[in-house]
């Protein structure tokens, strides 16, 4: 029985192509680090297990993404979302997507929480929309934590602003 690292398995080009573009990284600086990319875009050479799981890694595109026939159409998964300028982003970063999908697991699971402890939604959870005023909400929003600007700005760095927002947060246990 062949071991696991030597298993030679089948990757269309287009899928190494799709996350080649979308790592962002240098060409060159992928072929450095697997010799046989090229190859294997030419369906030459297949790639073994081990070798598309590094190649997957470096290029922070999920192992699973690989085997599809056809890359996905990735969205960024929020409404509304602000560049300088107002750029559009024609094609999200895996940083940017991973750390979004992130934040959203973290909500789904502090919604979870509060919901497990019967904690009723705070007041003022939905009351600003897209159109609302940016000062304004963020005004607010400073006044329900409780944290405003000048309770900041006596913080040396952001580590100890973190500090003293989670000590007096109603949840901390210090």
């Amino acid at each position: 029985m062949p071991r696991a690292a030597s298993i030679r398995v089948e990757v269309k080009p287009t899928m190494l192509r799709w996350a080649r573009e979308r790592s962002g990284l240098d060409a060159d600086d992928l072929a450095n680090r697997f010799p046989k990319l090229a190859d294997w875009e030419r369906e030459t050479v297949r790639p073994t297990l081990k070798q598309l799981e590094g190649f997957a890694k470096a290029t922070h595109a999920p192992i699973g993404y690989l085997f599809l026939s056809e890359p996905p159409i990735e969205r960024i998964p929020i409404p509304d979302f602000h560049t300088i300028e107002n750029r559009r982003i024609s094609r999200p970063s895996p940083d940017l997507l991973e750390t979004l999908y992130l934040c959203q697991q973290r909500q789904e699971w502090y919604r979870d929480f509060t919901r497990s402890l019967r904690e009723e939604p705070l007041p003022f959870v939905g009351t600003a929309t897209l159109e609302s005023e940016i000062e304004p909400v963020a005004a607010e929003i400073r006044h329900a934590l409780d944290f405003d600007i000048e309770e900041r700005r006596r913080c040396p760095t952001w580590t100890e602003a973190l500090r003293r927002f989670i000590e007096q947060s109603p949840l901390s246990t210090g």
